[in-house]
């Protein structure tokens, strides 16, 4: 597999996002099948694993420090720690800096590893001061539990303002053929001015570019479709435009339409590397190869002007995986339950 980019980081051009091993986008597999897929994932050329203290309350952290075990030191491992969903300004827990650190700390007993590579704040909240945080990072690397940091759900300003303290490895945010912000709002404009690494999460609009998804499905358990009006009905018939294009290209290339979906993300930059999540060795393989399938200047521009005529319906509201926490904490649900065994 080629490789790329991300700050000082050099990983292979596809990554792999963890987080469907554990829970949100509907029943993971086996914990030894899921260990085995991320292995498998590296043997054919992926070296960039994404993961975070959120991901079903910190298992899906146990699960990749696990499978990536053998070969920590071959790989670039990426975790969160997310602010949004517990703060760290409440002084009734001790300093801001402390508390990141301990969440760090934490992160890295679950992972079993002594360093992380890219530790990434999950969402940027203006509960303190960003440029406070970016001074904690730096801090962090100095003591060798962190190679680099970036931000998550992070704007042009935030970039310029962190940027000034630590410089950033990365940045990640929502980035596909379904989302295409990044493009107007200045995130990548910023990313490139500073050298910065981005990676797209949700490359596949949550399975809808790979056009598996229909009308009329029902989602249940652990998915957070269950709750999301980007899989309605209605939303799925208006973006079916979107899909005619990619099966267009896609058997002009002799590629699947999740390969066409990727290589167009990985087409717009040299510094992109998006990390798709593949819970069966199908998907693996497929997004694997899909760094090795040549796009001219002429298919690209071909596709381009064919999205140009697509209008595109349905944000991804991340309200949606609060409600799903709710609704399995009413069910009694735990992620990874049925398929880890844990309690």
């Amino acid at each position: 597999m080629k490789t790329r980019k991300l700050g000082n980081f050099e990983v292979g051009a596809m990554g792999l996002g963890c987080m469907d091993f554990s829970h949100g986008h509907g029943n993971p597999p086996p914990r030894e099948e899921s260990i085995r897929l991320m292995r498998l994932a590296y043997e054919l050329g992926t070296t960039l694993f994404d993961t975070a203290d959120a991901y079903a309350n910190g298992h899906n952290e146990c699960l990749v420090g696990a499978a990536l075990k053998p070969i920590r030191d071959k790989v670039i491992l990426t975790t969160k720690y997310n602010p949004e969903i517990r703060p760290v300004s409440n002084p009734e827990f001790g300093p801001v800096k402390d508390q990141i650190e301990s969440r760090l700390d934490d992160s890295l007993k679950r992972l079993d590893t002594d360093y992380i590579d890219i530790y990434y704040m999950h969402r940027v909240t203006d509960d303190v001061p960003l440029d406070e945080v970016a001074g904690y990072m730096g801090e962090f690397i100095k003591k060798g539990k962190i190679r680099g940091w970036g931000m998550s759900r992070a704007t042009a300003k935030h970039i310029e303002i962190a940027q000034a303290v630590t410089p950033i490895s990365a940045i990640q945010n929502e980035y596909s053929l379904m989302e295409r912000d990044p493009e107007t709002d200045g995130v990548l404009a910023a990313c490139k001015k500073y050298g910065i690494g981005f990676v797209p999460y949700m490359p596949l609009g949550g399975g809808f570019l790979t056009g598996a998804i229909k009308p009329g499905m029902v989602y249940q358990g652990d998915n957070a479709k269950r709750f999301s009006s980007r899989y309605s009905d209605e939303t799925i018939i208006a973006n079916q435009p979107l899909l005619d294009v990619l099966d267009k290209v896609s058997k002009a290339k002799g590629c699947t339409y999740a390969q066409a979906a990727l290589a167009w993300l990985l087409y717009r930059e040299d510094f992109i590397v998006p990390i798709a999540g593949a819970m069966c060795e199908e998907y693996v393989r497929s997004n694997a190869a899909t760094a090795d399938i040549i796009f001219t200047e002429k298919d690209m521009a071909d596709f381009d002007e064919a999205l140009s005529k697509v209008t595109l319906y349905g944000k991804w509201d991340e309200s949606c995986i609060f409600k799903l926490k709710e609704v399995l904490d009413e069910e009694g649900y735990k992620p990874g339950k049925e398929s880890w065994g844990y309690d």
